[in-house]
């Protein structure tokens, strides 16, 4: 497919999402299917233009003076991909599959509107009501923060331990363009890239099928390490979905101890027993019912809660939650996050941690939620975690974000991850 064809394409998903309200993965999915004969160049390329149109839908829109679908497509080969007006007119000549020109309406204004002078919120992309928030959190750098989380991702690899090493690793996909990591100790990182260029396809390797790695965004492996499990120790890991975290403190316990892994969503669940296989990890434990937990209160050295959350700090990879996430839907995550930390908190024993982490950039999900935990709870308390991210990373590795030196907070503009936020509070 010619560019013209490309850009219609995901002009196509751009309205079906819209139009049918659905979520950016399964529309694309859906678009391939209906058009075999893209190739998986072609689909990538749509897929970079649809992702990046939602990451800075609200400037896009701006900038255009229409939210359309058309206009957005258009803006990202505009903005994010540097091209020339020119350029696109003269490619798309005689392309029967091109889209239509731009209207002399949405010409006008791109050529003339300063995005230095909209709302702040849209300068973001970030919904309105959020914005608050942001400055509550980030206070004088929310802006920066707000744009880069409209930035792309790199793509964040995690080795294997149990069987692995980093520069072993390292060589076996070096045509990945993978370097080791600014942070994790044994993360591996593939550049974001630009334009209709695609990631690599990393699973295929030979490598991931011996299990020598897994795919695992630096910050998720960062809150893992902080957790901070040693050998022999006995660890709960209370919301663990399809097991990243599972996965990474096994590692780090060398396979001694136990890890049990419990979430109460099954679906969620699932994937982990392949991962397990896969990683050759022998002291994890899955649990699909809460009813397997029974006699295990106040048993675990570590309980991580790895809360259900508004996924704010993941707009990077997942930009069209960005538009659907209401204040309710905000409200729904903040009870269900003081659900699990009260059930969780059962199980941890005299000296032991509770340790919550979100990937979530929202005081209400985060700072807030574990002080009212503590209020309610004087038999937990709040203890610094500073000297253990030295201790993990070294003196000189960037500092995360904190406002007492007590919880965490990682972002895209400050640490180059996801967003996330993490607290460790211990039983008295």
């Amino acid at each position: 497919m010619r560019l013209g064809g490309r850009l219609a394409g995901a002009i196509e998903v751009l309205d079906d999402i819209e139009t049918r309200r659905r979520p950016v993965a399964d529309a694309l999915k859906d678009w391939g299917l209906a058009h075999r004969f893209a190739g998986s160049g072609d689909r990538a390329a749509i897929g970079n233009i649809v992702y990046d149109a939602l990451r800075m839908k609200l400037s896009h829109a701006w900038l255009m003076d229409d939210d359309s679908a058309k206009a957005l497509g258009w803006a990202v080969l505009l903005r994010q991909w540097g091209m020339q007006l020119d350029e696109l007119t003269s490619s798309f000549e005689g392309d029967n599959f091109a889209p239509a020109p731009l209207s002399t309406q949405q010409l006008e204004a791109f050529s003339s509107r300063d995005l230095s002078t909209a709302p702040l919120h849209i300068q973001g992309d970030i919904p309105d009501w959020v914005q608050p928030a942001f400055e509550e959190a980030f206070g004088d750098d929310w802006l920066s923060e707000a744009k880069a989380l409209a930035t792309r991702p790199t793509l964040d690899l995690r080795v294997n331990t149990l069987k692995a090493n980093r520069d072993k690793v390292l060589k076996a996909i070096d045509r990945s363009g993978a370097q080791a990591s600014p942070i994790a100790r044994f993360g591996m990182r593939v550049p974001a890239g630009e334009g209709p260029s695609r990631l690599p396809n990393v699973t295929a390797e030979l490598s991931f099928q011996k299990g020598w790695f897994e795919v695992q965004d630096e910050g998720s492996q960062i809150v893992a390490d902080l957790v901070d499990p040693r050998e022999g120790q006995q660890v709960l890991d209370f919301c663990a979905g399809g097991g990243g975290k599972t996965l990474a403190m096994a590692a780090a316990m060398n396979n001694k101890g136990q890890v049990h892994a419990y979430d109460a969503d099954r679906k969620r669940l699932a994937p982990i027993i392949e991962r397990l296989k896969r990683a050759g990890t022998h002291n994890v434990q899955v649990h699909d019912s809460a009813k397997a937990l029974n006699g295990l209160k106040e048993r675990f050295d570590h309980v991580l809660v790895d809360a259900p959350c508004t996924g704010t700090g993941t707009w990077r990879r997942r930009p069209d939650t960005k538009w659907r996430l209401t204040e309710r839907n905000l409200q729904e995550r903040v009870s269900q996050q003081t659900e699990a930390l009260t059930e969780a908190s059962a199980f941890v024993k005299s000296g032991g941690s509770l340790v919550y982490v979100t990937c979530s950039v929202l005081p209400d999900e985060n700072d807030r939620q574990v002080r009212a935990f503590c209020d309610k709870n004087p038999g937990f308390e709040i203890v610094p975690v500073l000297d253990d991210w030295k201790r993990l990373f070294g003196a000189s590795a960037p500092a995360p974000r904190s406002a007492d030196g007590k919880t965490l907070t990682l972002s895209p503009a400050s640490m180059d991850t996801d967003g996330f936020f993490f607290c460790r509070m211990r039983r008295k």
